[in-house]
């Protein structure tokens, strides 16, 4: 498969075909490495962070927790 580095605003920038993402199995907005090894540019996923709640929710403690706050009365449509 080829394709042309082009400028896009002061960037050089590739297009790349649907069907390479497909089969690289990335998809768009995906977050993404960019590696460059001996003259080659690797794109890889990014590593997934996963985080459990149980986890987080354990890190909460009295001292690191605040009070309810206000930010008024409605003023349009808000439902609460």
């Amino acid at each position: 498969m080829e394709a042309v580095i082009r400028k896009w605003g002061n960037s050089p920038a590739l297009r790349l075909p649907m069907s390479a993402l497909r089969d690289a199995e990335l998809c768009l907005e995906q977050k993404v490495n960019i590696v460059v090894t001996r003259g080659r540019i690797v794109i890889e996923p990014s590593g997934k962070i996963e985080y459990d709640l149980n986890e987080l929710l354990s890190g909460i403690t009295v001292q690191n927790s605040h009070a309810e706050v206000s930010f008024g009365k409605p003023i349009g449509k808000e439902a609460f």
